[in-house]
């Protein structure tokens, strides 16, 4: 249950950065001078207190700050730099590719530090 609610928490911060992008994009499309909807800050904000509220969840569950603070982090930082390269057409090189494997790595070793020996 509370690998659910974390990856529900990071899907909220994931949404709530996309909608921040979307929200500071300029015009497309025939009106390019068109500002954004101001809707998209409450999605902002929703979406930033939803993943908050999921994670603090996720610690009273049980599991550890360091481990849960790490995958939240590290899940969101790969998960937005994808989707800002799908929705947006942004750069995803292969630099920013082995840093986020390293990142996922150090996670990784973060958790395997914590395991009893």
């Amino acid at each position: 249950m509370s690998w659910f609610v974390l990856a529900l928490a990071i899907l909220c911060e994931v949404g709530a950065t996309l909608s921040l992008r979307m929200a500071s994009a300029p015009g497309t499309g025939a009106d390019p001078a068109k500002k954004p909807s101001r809707l998209w800050y409450l999605a902002v904000v929703a979406g930033y207190l939803a993943s908050f509220a999921l994670f603090s969840v996720v610690l009273r569950l049980g599991l550890g700050l360091g481990v849960t603070y790490g995958i939240w982090t590290a899940a969101g930082v790969a998960l937005t730099a994808l989707a800002g390269r799908v929705f947006f057409k942004e750069a995803f090189t292969r630099t920013m590719v082995g840093g986020t494997v390293l990142i996922i790595i150090g996670v990784f070793l973060i958790e395997l530090g914590q395991a009893p020996t």
